[in-house]
């Protein structure tokens, strides 16, 4: 069977959080059950997005709407870890663009690989309900440009 697989870009990252992980996170095996790993890959994409003064219905004047997701799963995670996600953004289009997700943790002074995801997001206007031209305040963002001043 094919395994899903990421190819990380080699410069930093766009946005680095820490998210910790909850009890409620937790499967019936004690460990970060897969629909929570896409529920911490969300919260990850909201704090980038809000630390730039945009969220999910207006992202620098378009809202977004995730196509598609991936994710691949290298290690358990369990209570008490503190989750380190490394956000990307590629193959950005004049309508859509991916983000990638690197999520370790630090156990015994050693990292260890958790999971790495993708989602696929597209630029769209829900008062007509189709999809909408990406805005260049939201390249910007993308392309690491808002480190030159590009904010709300």
């Amino acid at each position: 069977m094919a395994r899903v697989k990421l190819k990380f870009p080699d410069e930093n990252p766009l946005f680095t959080t820490i998210i910790p992980v909850r009890v409620n996170d937790l499967n019936y095996y004690n460990h970060v059950g897969n629909d929570s790993v896409l529920t911490i890959v969300h919260e990850a994409r909201m704090q980038f997005l809000r630390s730039h003064g945009f969220d999910e219905i207006n992202a620098g004047g378009v809202s977004l709407i995730m196509a598609d997701v991936m994710i691949a799963y290298k290690g358990e995670s369990f209570y008490g870890d503190s989750l380190t996600i490394d956000l990307f953004a590629e193959e950005i289009t004049e309508h859509s663009f991916d983000l990638l997700y690197r999520i370790t943790t630090v156990r015994d002074n050693k990292v260890i690989n958790i999971a790495q995801a993708k989602t696929g997001m597209v630029c769209f206007n829900y008062d007509i309900r189709k999809i909408a031209e990406m805005t260049e305040r939201l390249r910007n963002l993308l392309t690491n440009e808002s480190a030159k001043g590009d904010r709300p």
